[in-house]
């Protein structure tokens, strides 16, 4: 009996510790996300070209997730995730102090990066441990929703640094440097055995077949979005910091409620509906960026492409669906954090291609050449709509063990 209450107040502490992970990656986030393309521009007069050719640094760690987990994994979950945190921390610290060299800038956002990367699937599969099989969106949503509820207090705490004190750089990547170190030092004080321990070094199942194909398809319209949607507005719509910052802060605000419903309904309806509706939204929001400009005033165009922004930045709440879609196919349960890390590793072998294809694309067709990119990224949406329509969920024998390394 007072074994079974000790382990009920240690899964406490460990939840309330994971919130303020949770509050403090949502700040360190917010300062990536609302300074970083004006940082890049302002300070290195980045145009389209060199932009996308800073994805290949900035998204190789992500392709590395599944090496990097292989080789750290008898630390366990909660270790790695603070090892991320802490690389994360550094590398923007460094981002704010680096003079104005370019293959200097090159290799911290890499050292950031792979903090930044390596703590995604992490943070899924901590999460899910909290919670029982049938709430595992539910749990995945409040989490998310608090991180969020950070990315709305950080956010307007940067519009009014910027806006009202004019800061530099250096004092907002200093804010977002000292957040990913606070929550190193939380997940270190976690239960290092929170999350079933890993057994083995690398998990690769033809099972999980699927799963891998759609991390495909999400790491191709991820980077479309990721790296040319805040373009069009910095470059095409000439919108600054302020702008976008107060963008940021609006996807925020809309992620406290957005997060949480989507976990809901993943728990409700499935993942095979949520992700097939993804689908469809995403296609229209393309054709929204692509032709806003033709069909419309530009200030109304502006307003157009905002708001299609805002809507994706919104709707990459969708990958809880494929984190809990991993979670429930799994045939053992250490299976679920080199999947989900596996998950990542692909999804960022197209992330390395597209932005040099889009960007290729963009200044081989001219001014109006991001349309094209984004036709593209419709054609993704249509690839994902039946892909995810072909999801089925039920457990299989487990394979023979030479399946997984």
């Amino acid at each position: 009996m007072n074994k079974k209450l000790g382990k009920i107040k240690t899964t406490e502490r460990d939840f309330i510790f994971f919130l303020f992970v949770a509050v403090l990656v949502g700040v360190g986030q917010s300062v990536d996300s609302a300074t970083f393309n004006n940082f890049l521009k302002d300070q290195f007069g980045f145009v389209v070209t060199q932009r996308t050719l800073l994805e290949l640094p900035r998204e190789l760690p992500g392709l590395l997730v599944f090496i990097f987990t292989g080789l750290l994994f008898v630390l366990g979950d909660i270790r790695i995730a603070a090892i991320a945190n802490i690389a994360a921390a550094i590398g923007m610290f460094l981002l704010g102090i680096i003079p104005n060299n370019i293959f200097i800038m090159l290799l911290v956002v890499f050292i950031y990066s792979s903090g930044q990367h390596l703590f995604m699937p992490y943070f899924n599969s901590i999460s899910m441990s909290f919670a029982e099989e049938d709430k595992l969106g539910r749990r995945l949503g409040r989490l998310s929703a608090v991180m969020n509820i950070s990315l709305v207090a950080a956010s307007a705490l940067l519009w009014a640094l910027f806006y009202f004190l004019h800061i530099s750089y250096v004092v907002s990547f200093s804010i977002g440097a000292l957040a990913f170190l606070g929550a190193a030092i939380f997940l270190l004080f976690m239960n290092k055995q929170r999350v079933t321990p890993q057994t083995k070094r690398f998990v690769i199942r033809k099972e999980y077949g699927l799963y891998y194909w759609l991390n495909v398809l999400y790491g191709a319209r991820k980077q479309i979005f990721l790296t040319f949607a805040p373009w069009v507005l910095v470059d095409v719509f000439h919108q600054k910091v302020t702008t976008m910052t107060m963008l940021f802060f609006v996807v925020a605000c809309l992620g406290i409620v957005v997060k949480p419903l989507l976990g809901y309904l993943i728990d409700k309806i499935g993942e095979k509906i949520i992700l097939t509706g993804e689908a469809v939204i995403l296609f229209f929001l393309c054709l929204g960026y692509a032709f806003a400009e033709d069909l419309f005033p530009r200030t109304v165009a502006l307003v157009v492409v905002a708001t299609c922004y805002v809507l994706d930045m919104s709707l990459d709440a969708v990958m809880m669906a494929r984190a809990t879609y991993a979670k429930k196919i799994a045939l053992h349960e250490d299976d679920v954090s080199p999947t989900l890390s596996l998950g990542v590793s692909l999804d960022h072998v197209v992330s390395m291609i597209i932005p040099l294809i889009g960007g290729y694309i963009w200044v081989l067709a001219g001014p109006g050449g991001y349309k094209y990119v984004f036709l593209g990224g419709a054609l993704i949406a249509l690839m994902n709509f039946f892909s995810a329509r072909r999801i089925v969920i039920h457990k299989k024998n487990p394979p023979k063990e030479s399946q997984a390394m």
